[in-house]
């Protein structure tokens, strides 16, 4: 997957990121993340739900067993060197905001850059199927809405122009998207792990500056 994305995307867009460091990035620039533990957790029920909270102090949930791997680590092993070399295209992914939004920023205006056919740009921006069986993620215990791999806007998360947008939140507050609209690639990163599942106070202001104050597109929740 790390030699894939290395050649189908991140060369052709130049982009500086990676899935697996690579022994040829210098090290030092690499941000120590600061992380928290699953006590610090129980002080933050009121942005984190509290069933998500719970099933993580369940070590056979789903929830658990997804954020604790491999089995025994913790997420400050994830400033191990030999942890940021693993290819996990899920949560090991390294590079610069400044690469994420260009990524997203190429699908935003069409990809053409990367081989991305208008049909699969139009699949993309389309409404998500809704699941047979509700919204709510048996691994977050939230409701979420996704559509071919990525996130898509919904009430309690709005985000981009329109219901176009497409994109992805990781773990601590980082956020990146495509807005086919505006044709805006966003990306915000941080090294400090915060406590919302997504719409950091950190992010959404930024992105509420960039889409609803410099664009004039919606407000951003």
């Amino acid at each position: 997957m790390a030699q894939f994305f290395a050649d189908e995307v991140a060369t052709p867009l130049g982009l500086d990121f990676h899935i697996g460091l690579p022994a040829s990035v210098d090290r030092d620039r690499v941000a120590h993340l600061h992380c928290w533990s699953q006590a610090e957790m129980m002080l933050h029920l009121k942005v984190l739900p509290m069933r998500t909270v719970a099933a993580m102090f369940n070590p056979r949930s789903l929830t658990s067993r997804a954020f604790i791997i491999p089995k025994g680590m913790t997420l400050d092993d994830c400033n191990r060197d030999d942890y940021r070399a693993v290819e996990m295209p899920a949560s090991n992914g390294i590079g610069t905001a400044r690469s994420v939004a260009k990524a997203y920023g190429s699908v935003a205006t069409g990809g053409s850059d990367l081989g991305i056919t208008p049909s699969t740009l139009d699949a993309l921006t389309q409404l998500a199927t809704p699941p047979t069986n509700g919204m709510r993620d048996k691994v977050l215990h939230i409701d979420t809405v996704f559509s071919l791999g990525y996130i898509k806007p919904f009430p309690k998360f709005v985000f981009g122009a329109s219901s176009k947008a497409f994109g992805t939140m990781g773990l601590g507050g980082s956020f990146g998207c495509a807005d086919p609209d505006t044709g805006i690639g966003f990306a915000y990163v941080m090294n400090r792990l915060g406590f919302h599942p997504w719409s950091d106070p950190r992010e959404l202001g930024l992105r509420q500056a960039l889409f609803h104050d410099i664009v004039g597109a919606r407000s951003q929740t």
